[in-house]
């Protein structure tokens, strides 16, 4: 499986802050045996966020787009804006189980607004933007996460 990662954080993105979260999530994907395809920090910009996981899906550069960041309460958060503007089909259980899972950590998951959806024959998942947060929900979310990317790749094409 090819999968993208964006870190969205404006000062991760200005190299004023380390990209832990996107790290954890690098480590993870080649610990499964699949291949980084993509990372990179962005800014924390609708417009920029929305149109770079729109070309990688529509250009079948990767099979997975994971965002990490952008997704909790300050004024500035858009990731779940941004991913919902380009997805075609929301998929509303993975965002709904990583939050129930993680309430049993933290009752702080709930201010959580990760989305997550299908843009052709891609799969877009928000993670949270913490880097403990993203190693659980991760472990927690990837085995399925895997299993849908299998079933969208299988799909017929119109």
């Amino acid at each position: 499986m090819r999968v993208a990662i964006i870190t969205a954080n404006t000062a991760v993105y200005r190299e004023k802050e380390e990209d832990t979260a996107g790290k954890v999530i690098r480590k993870l994907i080649e610990q499964a045996g699949h291949t980084i395809v993509f990372q990179k920090a962005l800014p924390c910009d609708r417009t920029v966020l929305s149109t770079v996981m729109q070309r990688m899906a529509d250009g079948h550069l990767t099979d997975l787009i994971l965002t990490t960041g952008g997704a909790g309460c300050n004024a500035g958060d858009c990731t779940p804006e941004a991913t919902m503007d380009v997805v075609e089909r929301p998929v509303l259980g993975i965002p709904e189980a990583m939050r129930a899972y993680t309430m049993k950590l933290t009752k702080r998951s709930m201010l959580n607004r990760s989305a997550a959806g299908i843009r052709g024959d891609v799969l877009i998942v928000n993670l949270p933007g913490k880097a403990g947060a993203v190693k659980q929900c991760l472990e927690y979310l990837l085995p399925e996460i895997t299993h849908a990317v299998e079933v969208i790749q299988k799909a017929p094409r119109e």
